[in-house]
């Protein structure tokens, strides 16, 4: 039977690219509710919340300022949200992201409505992010009242939500104990079938007129933004020694470098970039660096494709999509000994580990596995089956979110 449906998600589809227009496809009536930024999707009708100005940032207190803008945005998606209702929609179901305070009314507007919250991350007081790189960390009591009181809308959510779904179960872990029986874990899912191996894939860089294949001695490193949570300066410490054993290798580096997507920027200015090039810059082969910031979606692939080790450091955060496309493109994973990572690669098996600060060790890895890159098939192909076994996103993860939130719908 036919259910109407409501997602939420400030940057509409988000996590939910995959899920609304199945559901639509089905029979499903999907509307969503977005910020005047987000893309859309071409057969989901987006009603868009226009955001009111918020008060002077000294006329609030600085520990209050998150969630003023959490309220605020409550504010304009509930107003959105009634709106809806006075033209007659009911949702049979609630889908969206509790991240942005977006969703900390809707049980007011629509309160028969089961409410489906996707679980990203529970900031932690331990054993999460906070505290893990001592380099960038404040540790007086006020970054830690701080941090306590950004996890209040957080927590507050679990008491209003019936299901959460969280990517992974490390991630599922960070919710509060007493309310873990209520997460799923459902990866949001990886096209496997689009991406793929492909030995004749090859990578041309404009500079220097660089033609890369399967094979030939490349280093990638991806990240969003080139930042401290995904380890971009561990891997920068530990080219000069790389380059130093290994004079052959090209190393290519993807990411943004005028913004920061997790984590506070450098406090002497500038970019994590020029931070880095600062410290190690006068030790490194330019020639062998390439910076190529942001790619198109299949470029990556095709970098993924041909890279003879494919280095992914994180602090214990948020896992990124682009490492499970790099184990689906059969790419051989280094991996920091981090629980993200750890919950998806085993050492030896489909992947190798990392300590995510000792630079040198990294290096001298990396190096060991140039020289051997020929030994490492296995890895790749069990890197491979890894992702169509666990995260396939039309046999595995697709039909259980489908499944879940028909099952919310006729609940």
């Amino acid at each position: 039977m036919a259910g109407s449906v409501l997602f939420i998600h400030q940057n509409f589809p988000g996590q939910f690219r995959h899920l609304a227009p199945r559901l639509q496809a089905m029979g499903h009536r999907c509307r969503a509710i977005a910020a005047p930024q987000a893309p859309g999707l071409a057969d989901i009708t987006l009603h868009r919340y226009a955001l009111p100005q918020p008060p002077p940032a000294q006329a609030i207190h600085p520990w209050a300022r998150d969630f003023q803008t959490k309220c605020l945005r409550a504010e304009a998606v509930a107003a959105q949200a009634m709106a809806l209702q006075q033209q007659g929609f009911q949702p049979d179901l609630v889908i969206g992201h509790p991240g942005w305070g977006e969703l900390m009314a809707i049980k007011d507007v629509f309160p028969e409505a089961p409410v489906w919250h996707q679980l990203e991350f529970v900031y932690q007081l331990d054993g999460g992010d906070y505290g893990f790189d001592p380099e960038f960390e404040d540790g007086s009591w006020r970054r830690r009242t701080r941090l306590r009181l950004r996890r209040a809308p957080q927590l507050q959510a679990f008491h209003e939500l019936d299901v959460a779904v969280a990517p992974t179960q490390w991630q599922a872990s960070t919710a509060p104990a007493e309310f873990r029986d209520r997460v799923e874990v459902i990866h949001e899912g990886i096209n496997t079938k689009t991406i793929t191996p492909d030995a004749k894939a090859s990578v041309t860089l404009k500079r220097g007129n660089h033609r890369f294949h399967l094979g030939d001695e490349v280093v990638t490193f991806v990240a969003r933004n080139l930042e401290p949570y995904r380890g971009f300066h561990s891997f920068m410490r530990a080219l000069p020694l790389l380059q130093q054993l290994r004079p052959q290798c090209q190393v290519i580096v993807v990411g943004g470098d005028e913004e920061v997507s997790y984590g506070a920027a450098p406090k002497v200015g500038g970019t994590w970039k020029q931070v880095m090039l600062k410290e190690v810059g006068e030790r490194l082969d330019s020639e062998r660096l390439h910076f190529v910031g942001r790619v198109p979606h299949g470029v990556l692939h095709n970098l993924f494709q041909v890279s003879a080790v494919h280095v992914y450091l994180t602090y214990p955060f948020v896992l990124s999509w682009s490492m499970l496309e790099a184990m689906s493109c059969g790419a051989l994973l280094l991996g920091s000994a981090t629980p993200p990572v750890e919950e998806v690669i085993e050492p030896g098996v489909n992947g190798l580990l990392c300590d995510f600060f000792d630079h040198e060790a990294m290096a001298h890895q990396i190096a060991e596995i140039l020289d051997n890159r020929g030994d490492y098939q296995a890895l790749r192909d069990a890197a491979r089956r890894t992702a169509v076994e666990r995260y396939d996103l039309e046999q595995v993860c697709l039909p259980r979110q489908v499944a879940l939130a028909e099952t919310m719908m006729n609940a």
